[in-house]
């Protein structure tokens, strides 16, 4: 009798350790699950704070210029001093006009102190078309930023001359590519169409470019010929304009079939409007655009 009772002991004592046992591995997974339930929602929370700033990275109203204290579309008195003029003040397009039209496109705006394109591709041309300086230029150092969503296409152009025997802008002039850093098709993938590269004529073995939502900085001097490209203060290009080189790069491209392409050593600065590429809606923005004579 003493054994049987041992041994029922033993067996209810293994039965309650067993229940026990599961008890506390229950309440371990339930604690478990509270832990990684707060872990996710920690996750969840820093990628909606992510999103939020990446949204917010996608308007214009940065208070200041990259890596500068300098207020957006003004001039340092030591700039004024060097001979800098502003093309962009900020409040209006005064000065600009859209290509072989009066006045800018309806799709071109200023917003918040940068002038927007917000277009579709059902848009009117002319809505759209590439937005031109008033005035001509021939040797200078011009600076500006860009910034854009994702996936954008677009340039800007120098040296182009305004007249209805040319369709478009890059029918003469030269192109300082705006590419998105991965996901515009082809461009981002080709050399010779990345952000910061003349395009289809010369490129730069290291791409520069933000990513999207970023400001940009862009400066293009062209002096007698002499050209050189900067992105975010980085020199891309280096290279002359009208010389036997530059005659045999363009034999090799499309612009092969377009006499009238860098033909002129004088013309206008232009902001490429016309590329489809992109989703709907607000695509980029520029500001502090400024130009010195050389």
């Amino acid at each position: 009798m003493l054994k049987l009772t041992t041994a029922f002991a033993v067996v209810v004592g293994d039965h309650y350790t067993r229940i026990v046992k599961l008890r506390i591995l229950k309440q371990v997974m339930m604690i478990s699950k509270k832990i990684w339930t707060g872990i996710a929602g920690c996750v969840l929370f820093a990628a909606i704070a992510a999103a939020q700033t990446s949204n917010a990275a996608q308007t214009p109203n940065d208070a200041q210029t990259p890596n500068s204290a300098q207020e957006p579309n003004t001039l340092t008195p030591q700039e004024k001093q060097d001979g800098w003029q502003l093309l962009f003040d900020g409040q209006d397009l005064k000065g600009w006009h859209s290509y072989l039209e009066k006045e800018a496109g309806r799709d071109w705006s200023v917003v918040n102190g940068a002038i927007q394109l917000k277009k579709t591709n059902q848009d009117p041309r002319a809505d759209f078309a590439d937005l031109v300086t008033d005035g001509e230029f021939t040797n200078f150092d011009l600076k500006l930023e860009w910034k854009a969503r994702p996936c954008i296409d677009s340039g800007v152009m120098f040296f182009v001359h305004e007249s209805p025997e040319y369709r478009d802008c890059y029918d003469t002039g030269v192109e300082m590519q705006i590419a998105d850093l991965a996901c515009t098709v082809p461009d981002s993938r080709v050399l010779k169409e990345r952000s910061g590269d003349i395009f289809d004529m010369i490129s730069d073995p290291v791409e520069w470019v933000n990513d999207a939502g970023e400001w940009n900085q862009f400066e293009i001097i062209a002096d007698h010929g002499h050209l050189q490209l900067f992105q975010n203060g980085h020199e891309v290009i280096d290279t002359h304009l009208w010389d036997d080189n530059w005659n045999q790069l363009i034999a090799g491209t499309k612009f092969a079939r377009m006499p009238g392409y860098s033909k002129y050593h004088a013309g206008h600065i232009s902001l490429q409007g016309t590329e489809p590429k992109g989703d709907p809606g607000v695509k980029l923005w520029f500001r502090n655009i400024k130009i010195k004579p050389l």
